[in-house]
């Protein structure tokens, strides 16, 4: 109430407090004044502006941070760390302003395990809102038990159509919970052509594709990269699917000797492609190019082949050097890749602006929210429209209702100077904001 409305109420007493002075108040008009003040009172209360009280929203965050795919959770800690900084004195929703608590469940790079702690964040810590992070064996399972479940749910780091087709998701009708931003097949594909065609080779190309959600979808026949690449002229020797953490890979590079295949590509798990990579060398697989996804995008990944690392590619999600900054906290990617790297003391990695984004379109979005029913922050979320750290996000545009584009590049790992890989962007024709630093070459053996 404000002391102008105050000092009105006091006057109106103080008045009929005089007419009373010198008689006694009879019973009626001792009734009558009491229901007048009792009006007044109700009167100033329905005018006062309604302001939620505040209380604890609960974000769930599921990430693989241990396990074979624990390279893509690296920059976790570091990032919640600093968003939990951010939002010390709490969220704004609407006019309140509450305590935020982020809960953060580890995946262990396992499906089930990740629809487990989805599905207890959702039904024993009663979250307002699921984040999730890293390949469709973490985002899918996540994004179903939130379909399930009526909790909206924001996700990345995963192509967009492993995510949205291998879950069932339909283009006429979407999903109603589960909203997902980063690029797609289609966009991967184009930038690894780019990349390819710098480059002298016979265009024949060896596929190592695994037996999960990735490799079904980038070696399938009709979405996947066989018929775009034959389309442009490349022929791909397939040797079928194997299982992730195989031990033994002769027979798919026999099958690439046989071939002369010259350009390697293919969307193993860090681990796999080490073992396979290392094979490789001893049974004399050499390809003029390896532009391989998912294994080759983090500097420790590239560091265990050890020398022979040097002029291995692969697609770039984000860089210190891309043209974009955080809505949260106003810093650059170069900011945010340097704090990265002063806080841990280790080389910035890919994931860092893409788990930032995550809190920022969820800021945003809770920020929009006027209340905390989960229809509300559903609503909101589907109406997004944010310049973040890894680019614009904003759903409706396509290519289906719950799927935002992010720009994506292609880059080369070279030997450095501060660090002993540095990635290079050598093609950005699909996103020319995006500078380069120069153009693919063939990767060089030492005999």
């Amino acid at each position: 109430m404000t002391n102008s409305r105050m000092r009105g109420d006091n006057d109106m007493g103080e008045g009929m407090a005089r007419k009373m002075i010198g008689r006694r108040m009879s019973r009626r008009e001792f009734a009558k004044a009491g229901a007048g003040a009792a009006l007044a009172a109700v009167t100033a209360a329905a005018w006062r502006p309604a302001i939620a009280a505040p209380r604890t929203i609960k974000i769930g965050y599921v990430t693989p941070r241990t396990g074979p795919l624990a390279a893509f959770a690296e920059a976790d800690v570091f990032v919640i760390t600093e968003i939990r900084k951010h939002f010390a004195k709490g969220i704004r929703v609407g006019a309140t302003s509450h305590p935020l608590e982020i809960i953060v469940k580890d995946s262990q790079s396992n499906p089930n395990r990740a629809a487990d702690v989805a599905a207890d964040l959702i039904v024993k810590d009663k979250v307002d809102l699921m984040l999730v992070a890293s390949t469709p064996e973490t985002t899918n399972p996540v994004s179903d038990q939130c379909e399930l479940n009526e909790v909206p749910c924001i996700s990345t780091v995963a192509p967009w159509q492993p995510w949205f087709f291998t879950r069932g998701g339909k283009p006429e009708t979407g999903f109603n919970w589960t909203y997902h931003f980063f690029w797609g097949l289609e966009d991967i594909i184009g930038v690894f052509a780019d990349m390819w065609n710098s480059v002298a080779t016979n265009k024949v190309v060896a596929g190592l594709w695994p037996n999960d959600g990735d490799g079904n979808a980038w070696g399938d026949a009709k979405i996947g990269f066989p018929p775009v690449l034959a389309k442009n002229g490349y022929r791909v020797i397939d040797p079928g699917r194997y299982q992730n953490l195989t031990n033994d890979y002769s027979a798919q590079i026999a099958a690439y000797k046989r071939g002369e295949a010259e350009i390697l590509t293919g969307v193993p798990i860090p681990p796999d492609f080490t073992t396979f990579w290392n094979q490789g060398m001893q049974q004399g697989f050499r390809p003029k190019v390896a532009t391989v996804g998912k294994a080759l995008l983090f500097p420790v990944a590239v560091e265990a082949l050890g020398d022979t690392g040097n002029g291995v590619s692969s697609e770039v999600w984000w860089t210190p050097n891309h043209p974009f900054s955080s809505s949260l906290t106003k810093q650059s990617a170069m900011d945010l890749s340097q704090a990265y790297e002063a806080a841990l003391g280790k080389q910035w990695t890919q994931p860092i602006g893409f788990a930032h984004a995550l809190f920022e379109v969820a800021a945003d979005v809770l920020g929009r929210t006027q209340d905390l029913k989960r229809e509300a922050i559903r609503d909101s979320l589907a109406a997004t429209k944010i310049n973040s750290i890894v680019g614009p996000i904003a759903w409706g545009a396509g290519p289906v209702k719950n799927v935002s584009k992010t720009p994506l590049v292609g880059g080369q790992w070279r030997r450095g100077g501060k660090h002993k890989y540095e990635l290079a962007v050598v093609s950005n024709n699909a996103a020319p904001g995006i500078p380069t630093q120069g153009r693919l070459e063939p990767i060089e053996y030492k005999s």
